[in-house]
């Protein structure tokens, strides 16, 4: 990973903290405004960053809900 993605990446992490911790969505759109006035790149790559986290934790949700129904033999839904 680059410096960018790093910077981006550890940004996007405290972000959704905030976000799940407040339940304010506007926090995203908050520090992409203010990062894109100075660096539209970090901007893009913040961005690209949030969704990836929010991919992922939708990912791992799925994984743990179909691990648990194979482990008691339960269709998946």
């Amino acid at each position: 990973m680059d410096f960018l993605e790093q910077v981006a990446d550890g940004l996007a992490q405290e972000v959704l903290k905030v976000v799940d911790a407040t339940g304010d969505e506007d926090v995203i759109t908050r520090i992409k405004k203010e990062v894109g006035t100075s660096s539209t790149t970090l901007e893009e790559a913040f961005m690209t960053a949030i969704r990836v986290r929010r991919a992922e934790k939708r990912g791992r949700a799925l994984l743990k809900e179909i691990a648990k129904s194979a482990a008691t033999n339960a269709p998946i839904t």
